[in-house]
């Protein structure tokens, strides 16, 4: 199989799709692999790197887009890309359809083959490759709340740690998955006082146990919420329903009720954000204030710290790509009922439910799609 990966090109995203090692695992598979000139450039690797595992190194994105059998991205295509997209051909990538009808459509006009790395599920359930970047997404998220915490960054003026004789910082994680567990890791570290709250008892139960009592945590109700975000410093939105839009737990009437300058970072924003509140935002400018509450909403946060989330996700990532690449699609697919998991279109057939009921669009399941 031809394989490729271009430069991204969303503003301030620095990861590659594949680096020099996975280039040469595919080499050594027996595929042809192109790269696109300084794709891996934000993530620390050269050109030179690549041509020593093995890659071809083309000119322009559009080369690499016409030559490959299967593109292996980070982020989902930009209207830009559309056009390149060819019948057939297999887009390997985050996508997060649900919020994104304009790329969902451009899918289904393109006839491609459309895998997303964010709904693919182990033989537990889990979503492998979504989690390296949750984990980054929901480290980075309270090193950047602290931050915009600050007084020069339009914060209240708050330490996380507090000092002795001054309160902590109250953090509110909603959400006690991969995102609020690596959110709760870091804001404990911190020195925050921290409530979590979600609806799973047991992972509750969980978090509660591994941080010895040390940490709140709360049933995720909207009484609860209502009464919860009043005190908050910082809220970490950490809700995920795979594959779906999030649900907007913060509601606008919320912020109202908040302190003035503290600061929400909705890591949930990909599928959506769960803040009525919230728009997308981009690294250069990557916070705004609404009702005196400062809003970060970067779609891409990972995309920060590219070299650590470059090869995180390469290493999630790679098998499966490998697995697509030797067999097939098709036979890959079904080898594989956790890749198949991760089918959300379909040679012009939405094959994910969650992204068809976003959208109201007409539903195929994924294994009688690809029959």
């Amino acid at each position: 199989m031809k394989v490729a990966t271009v430069k991204e090109i969303k503003n301030h995203e620095y990861r590659v799709g594949l680096t020099p090692n996975a280039v040469e695992a595919y080499k050594n598979a027996g595929h042809t692999v192109f790269v696109e000139t300084g794709a891996g450039e934000g993530s620390g690797y050269q050109d030179e790197q690549y041509v020593a595992a093995g890659a071809k190194i083309l000119t322009t994105a559009q080369d690499a887009w016409a030559e490959a059998d299967m593109v292996v991205k980070v982020k989902e295509p930009l209207p830009e890309e559309y056009n390149l997209i060819r019948k057939d051909q297999i887009l390997y990538t985050y996508l997060h359809l649900a919020p994104d009808k304009p790329q969902t459509e451009a899918l289904l006009a393109a006839k491609c083959i459309a895998i997303a790395y964010e709904t693919i599920h182990d033989r537990k359930g889990r979503l492998p490759c979504l989690k390296p970047m949750s984990q980054i997404a929901g480290r980075l998220a309270v090193q950047v709340g602290a931050k915009y915490l600050e007084k020069p960054m339009g914060g209240r003026g708050v330490l996380l740690s507090g000092v002795p004789g001054v309160p902590h910082a109250k953090v509110v994680v909603l959400g006690a998955g991969i995102v609020g567990s690596s959110a709760v890791k870091i804001a404990v570290g911190m020195g925050a006082h921290v409530t979590v709250v979600d609806t799973d008892l047991n992972r509750l139960e969980h978090l509660e146990g591994l941080y010895h009592n040390g940490i709140s945590t709360l049933y995720s109700t909207s009484e609860n919420i209502t009464q919860i975000l009043p005190q908050a410093d910082l809220v970490i939105g950490a809700v995920l329903i795979p594959g779906s839009s999030a649900p907007r737990l913060i509601r606008n009437e919320h912020l109202g009720t908040m302190k003035k300058g503290s600061v929400i970072v909705d890591v949930a924003i990909d599928q959506g954000g769960c803040c009525e509140s919230s728009h997308v935002t981009y690294h250069e400018n990557p916070v705004y204030v609404q009702d005196d509450v400062l809003h970060y909403c970067v779609g891409n946060m990972p995309g920060a710290v590219s070299y650590t989330s470059t090869n995180a996700l390469g290493n999630a990532t790679l098998n499966y790509g490998l697995s697509i690449a030797k067999w097939g699609p098709e036979a890959a697919l079904k080898l594989d009922s956790g890749l198949l998991e991760g089918l959300n279109v379909y040679k012009g057939s939405i094959t994910y439910k969650g992204v068809a009921e976003a959208h109201g669009l007409p539903y195929t399941p994924a294994l009688d799609a690809i029959q």
